[in-house]
């Protein structure tokens, strides 16, 4: 790896001024995407800003039938929240299903977002439950958060606090993983709550996470495993490479929509 600058702020003021000491400067959270870059040299930050100790980041909250869940708090303990499983039993279990142990009780929630892997599973949680995420500057819906390949509307020195999740009335998540990263091939997250239904897709997009408007049509209409058979899924915009050609992830978009709708509560 490159050299670095180690910084470990107790708030966020303190991050956000590391952040602008650096010619490039980057957050520190988990580390499950960052460090792996930077030790295949393709990142080399000036510094890393560690925020895992500023109080306040981590932790999960009910406030009047809605989830705050601290950007820094891991997929283990999203898993393991009983307040996650009682609000939204479908987040707890997409959580419990990113990687292996050791990635689950290291990576956090905020970083999984920020980086918008297209094969990552939150993305298409927070779409699809039409999430608010919190940043030291503003609220972000997550139509507008999640912009692009591995972008986001994150301005330069703006950082994660929090996302905020409302309870939905019936929610799940289906994933088709890759079976040595356990990245989705594709993932499918379906959500009936107070904005209605809502259909997001992660694995299978050219520009990352995206929502179905002919799923959402059809599952509006009727909440069934079968109103997803007559609905065309098609394979334009879709990410062919070693594991699966965009025809194949059109087709299982469908089947993992299915599942997702069976097995929701």
């Amino acid at each position: 790896m490159y050299p670095t600058k180690y910084h470990k702020p107790a708030s966020i003021e303190d991050a956000i001024a590391a952040l602008g000491g650096g010619d490039d400067a980057m957050v520190l959270a988990g580390g499950q995407t960052l460090l792996a870059t930077m030790k295949q040299h393709l990142a080399s930050p000036s510094d890393l800003v560690d925020i895992r100790a500023i109080e306040g980041l981590s932790g999960i909250a009910v406030r009047g039938g809605s989830l705050t869940i601290g950007a820094a708090t891991t997929h283990a303990e999203v898993a393991g929240s009983g307040d996650v499983r009682e609000q939204c039993a479908a987040l707890a279990a997409l959580a419990s299903g990113i990687g292996d142990p050791a990635v689950r009780n290291m990576g956090t929630i905020g970083g999984s977002i920020a980086n918008n892997d297209p094969a990552a599973d939150y993305p298409a949680a927070l779409l699809a439950l039409g999430a608010t995420i919190i940043t030291n500057k503003r609220e972000i819906a997550a139509d507008d958060f999640f912009t692009g390949l591995f972008t986001t509307a994150l301005d330069e020195g703006e950082i994660i606090v929090a996302v905020n999740v409302s309870a939905p009335t019936k929610a799940a998540y289906a994933k088709f993983d890759q079976p040595a990263s356990r990245f989705a091939l594709v993932g499918v997250f379906v959500a009936n709550g107070a904005s209605g239904v809502r259909v997001a897709v992660t694995g299978a997009g050219e520009d990352g996470v995206f929502r179905h408007a002919g799923l959402e049509a059809a599952l509006s209409a009727d909440w069934s495993g079968s109103a997803v058979d007559g609905v065309d899924v098609a394979a334009d915009g879709l990410m062919s490479d070693m594991h699966a050609g965009a025809d194949y992830r059109a087709n299982l978009i469908k089947v993992m929509a299915k599942r997702a709708v069976s097995a929701s509560a």
